[in-house]
């Protein structure tokens, strides 16, 4: 083979492996990753400053997906209540507010950041406005929506204050409906499961 033969050939094969290699970074880095873990991404909470959920690594966290004008709003001070109760012995939980079910957290940052704090004194953490279905989903969202989790299983987030409960190591644990209650026995029971778990 020619010298220029030859280093088409070698060119193309650079370049097939560059691209293969290329083609597994990217799935390694889409949201369903099986190498990813809930603290593999990053979020702006209310007030818009960058959290990297990795400072959550080792801590049990409780994500729920928040409105101000839902049946299930109240929800707020029992979720409050258990972070209150737990957040010493490592549970931590975040609010992600959403405006795709009946358009009810239509508020700015600032405004669900005055009603958490003026109805319900939230101190848990608390993030800004995201979409948790569809193209716009953010990649947290995409994410725990893509992991197989009882009771409720995987799929679309089908109304607000859906849960999901996280382990230290990342991994969705279980996925309650907005209809579980904060203090309801089987989720609370699993909350002081991973708790303890080393």
């Amino acid at each position: 083979m020619s010298r220029t033969g030859m280093s088409a050939l070698v060119a193309c094969v650079f370049s097939v492996g560059v691209s293969a290699l290329w083609g597994v970074a990217n799935d390694k880095a889409s949201p369903e990753g099986k190498d990813l873990n809930a603290y593999s991404f990053k979020m702006k909470s209310l007030s818009g400053e960058e959290v990297d959920l990795g400072k959550y690594a080792g801590k049990v966290v409780l994500a729920v997906n928040v409105a101000s004008k839902c049946g299930y709003t109240p929800q707020y001070a029992g979720l409050q209540e258990l972070y209150e109760k737990y957040k010493d012995q490592g549970l931590v939980v975040i609010g992600i507010p959403c405006n795709q079910f009946g358009k009810q957290e239509p508020g700015s940052s600032n405004e669900i950041a005055e009603f958490c704090k003026s109805k319900y004194d939230v101190t848990f953490d608390m993030f800004e406005k995201v979409d948790v279905n569809g193209e716009e989903a953010c990649d947290l969202y995409k994410y725990l929506t893509a992991q197989e989790a009882k009771p409720a299983g995987t799929g679309k987030v089908r109304w607000n204050f859906e849960k999901f409960l996280i382990g230290k190591d990342g991994k969705v644990v279980a996925r309650f409906s907005s209809a579980t209650a904060p203090d309801a026995d089987e989720l609370v029971g699993l909350i002081e499961e991973q708790l303890a778990a080393k």
